[in-house]
């Protein structure tokens, strides 16, 4: 750290910035304490915190929570391939890359009401994936299925269902369509806390509805990446109109 005493928190952030990018604060090394840095630019805990923010903001710097603040590594970007609605699986094998998974059973809010066509406070079950590398979280990923559609096994290590949590698939039976709308937006403060980002990080936001032969609507996925560590892939497929490939 150097001896430079700033006055704002923007000289502040100036400076680690150029600490971190210079590889004088090397990648995932821990900095001193909020109280110690504060003490060391001779400025409040709140400015410092400010000035962390700025950092936090532009992916340089991570705050886990009872640790501390650390220097991000650099993250390699995972990809998700449009209209399979999945995460590609060379990115889902890496060895360094696992999705912890939560299940439950949640009554349909009206937002779940409208995109899975169901009566409100319909029994919904609930899986919430988080993929990590190296503890890193990379995408988070919300899916809903009716109760008597759900299938069983998801959890287990054995089952094949596994591998389509590890890559953020549809999880109920196969669909005959697959409906995606993609935007880039603000994290709400749920994303924000799952995948350690700051509110001022964009995350792009993905809403899945997979329907079946009858038009049922049998699984809602609501999926969340921060924007500096993903790519999305879609391919659009062009069917030539046979009357233009005859004469």
């Amino acid at each position: 750290m150097t001896g430079f005493v700033p006055s704002r928190r923007h000289d502040i952030a100036e400076d680690l910035r150029h600490q971190i990018t210079t590889g004088r604060i090397k990648p995932g090394e821990r900095l001193p304490s909020e109280v110690g840095l504060a003490a060391r630019y001779k400025v409040s805990t709140v400015t410092l915190r400010r000035a962390l923010a700025v950092l936090q903001g532009e992916g340089l710097v991570e705050k886990i929570h009872g640790k501390g603040n650390f220097v991000r590594r650099p993250r390699r970007k995972i990809m998700y391939v449009g209209g399979w609605g999945t995460l590609d699986p060379w990115t889902a094998a890496e060895p360094t890359l696992r999705v912890t998974v939560r299940s439950t059973t949640v009554p349909a809010s009206v937002h779940l009401t409208t995109l899975l066509k169901v009566p409100t406070g319909s029994p919904l079950a609930e899986y919430s994936c988080l993929s990590l590398e190296q503890g890193s979280p990379h995408g988070l990923a919300r899916i809903y299925i009716p109760r008597d559609l759900a299938p069983a096994g998801v959890l287990d290590d054995d089952s094949a269902r596994r591998e389509a949590v590890t890559r953020f698939a549809v999880l109920g039976p196969s669909p005959a369509t697959i409906r995606e709308t993609v935007c880039a937006r603000s994290p709400t403060p749920d994303e924000a806390s799952a995948l350690r980002i700051g509110t001022t990080t964009a995350v792009l936001a993905i809403t899945r509805i997979a329907t079946d032969f009858t038009g049922r609507v049998i699984e809602a996925a609501l999926l969340a990446f921060p924007g500096d560590r993903v790519d999305a892939v879609f391919t659009a497929h062009h069917v030539l109109d046979e009357r233009q490939t005859q004469g």
